[in-house]
């Protein structure tokens, strides 16, 4: 089982590309950086975790950039969106970027997305909340068809456009990797019909076991080798290592970390806290 980390990537913080050679001189095997494009002022949506809706939300930077900033001080770091929100954004807008993202790195990419909690700013972007995965989904689709395609087209109920060109392609084939990170053990089928992966949080997972089965039994059922989607898992605060053996023990992947919401605006324990689990790494191989 291989070791990531998450950061929200606020821009008072570390830098990414600081983060990525510290990342990759530890050991870790991938950097997975969120996305907020915008914050509302308005607090209508309360914040999914309680409380005050924390700093670093208005101040992430934009997760592409600073993925390329981070490729382009390491040699083998895998680069994720940690989560993309594709409901807010331009499916061949986005295309373009993760290729060039990928391309440029070469093939160390890692494709996040999720369908986001913040109506509000779903709104900004013309995006009613309730149809956010009908759209998320077609918008996966069409990029889908735009990384593997010379001439692609696509014609469904939000994304429409005739043949066109959109290059570079990415490295890895026929994409990369595409992984449904959640909140809540939700919509499992999304991942079956149209993702590579899982990345759900574990704070919202009675019983991981059981819900890993359900997805695989739903793999089993179309004919997809459950095998061959990727597990991961972001993991809160300071898990013990009994925790992350028992992850492994599951068959996860990868668990990617990341300080607590208390510490991440204080750039200083950020590699305290990378030294303190690449220790655990020789042990979860």
């Amino acid at each position: 089982m291989k070791l990531g980390y998450f950061d929200f990537n606020p821009d008072y913080s570390i830098r990414p590309d600081d983060l990525a050679r510290a990342c990759e001189e530890r050991g870790y095997d991938s950097l997975w950086l969120g996305e907020h494009i915008n914050i509302p002022v308005s607090r209508r949506t309360p914040y999914p975790l309680g409380g005050e809706l924390p700093k670093y939300y208005s101040h992430m930077r934009d997760p592409f950039i600073s993925l390329m900033a981070a490729g382009a001080v390491t040699k083998n770091l895998k680069l994720a969106t940690g989560i993309c929100l594709m409901a807010e954004r331009d499916p061949i807008t986005t295309a373009k970027e993760v290729a060039t993202l990928d391309s440029l790195t070469n093939g160390r990419v890692i494709f996040g997305i999720g369908g986001g909690w913040n109506v509000e700013e779903m709104e900004n972007h013309g995006m009613p909340f309730s149809r956010r995965w009908k759209v998320l989904r077609e918008r996966v689709l069409a990029m889908k068809t735009i990384w593997t395609q010379d001439e692609p087209s696509f014609h469904g109920e939000f994304v429409n456009f005739e043949r066109l060109w959109s290059y570079p392609k990415p490295v890895q084939k026929p994409h990369p990797p595409i992984i449904m990170g959640s909140i809540k053990p939700q919509g499992l089928q999304r991942i079956v019909d149209y993702c590579d992966g899982w990345c759900p949080a574990d704070m919202a997972i009675e019983d991981f076991k059981r819900v890993l089965a359900e997805l695989r039994e739903r793999c089993e059922r179309v004919g997809r080798n459950p095998r061959a989607l990727s597990i991961s898992i972001f993991a809160a605060g300071t898990p013990e290592e009994s925790k992350l053996q028992r992850y492994r023990e599951s068959g996860v992947d990868r668990v990617v970390l990341g300080v607590g919401r208390d510490d991440v605006d204080v750039a200083g324990k950020v590699l305290p806290f990378l030294d303190r689990y690449a220790e655990l790494i020789p042990k979860l191989v």
